[in-house]
């Protein structure tokens, strides 16, 4: 695992050159936000982290399958994982930040494009698709 790295991942690289040519102007792993955000863009108070589908246990992904040899660890560290995760997200929204999550398998063949594009139409209108599911959650 020492060779696992935790930011300038391909994923990650692919993103950010991304809202880099879209005009997205951004700090990238800033340590001063909860989790250490993989991208900051202050002028739209949004924080984007490009997740890895296993690292993260990304639910109903085919991508992300439990290991089958030493259950009990995989499953006790990658539910840490997904705990902290959403205990950062919550502390950022509380200090006023969007968070928008990008998948790993979201970034991968033919769903490239369209998940890039509505990454920055999400950054630049101001919505994301999370706060929607939420809301309409919270409907009678």
């Amino acid at each position: 695992m020492s060779r696992i790295r935790g930011k300038d991942t391909s994923i990650e690289k692919t993103v950010r050159s991304y809202l880099f040519a879209r005009g997205f102007r951004f700090r990238k792993n800033d340590k001063r936000y909860p989790g250490h955000p993989d991208i900051v863009l202050p002028k739209y108070r949004t924080i984007v982290f490009v997740n890895g589908c296993f690292w993260h246990m990304h639910e109903g992904c085919e991508s992300f399958h439990m290991p089958k040899s030493n259950v009990e660890f995989w499953t006790a560290k990658l539910t840490r994982n997904r705990n902290r995760d959403r205990r950062q997200h919550e502390q950022l929204r509380q200090m006023g930040w969007r968070v928008i999550d990008v998948w790993e398998c979201e970034l991968r063949g033919d769903a490239r494009e369209p998940r890039r594009e509505r990454l920055a139409w999400e950054i630049a209108e101001g919505t994301d698709v999370d706060d929607n599911a939420r809301d309409d959650e919270n409907q009678p």
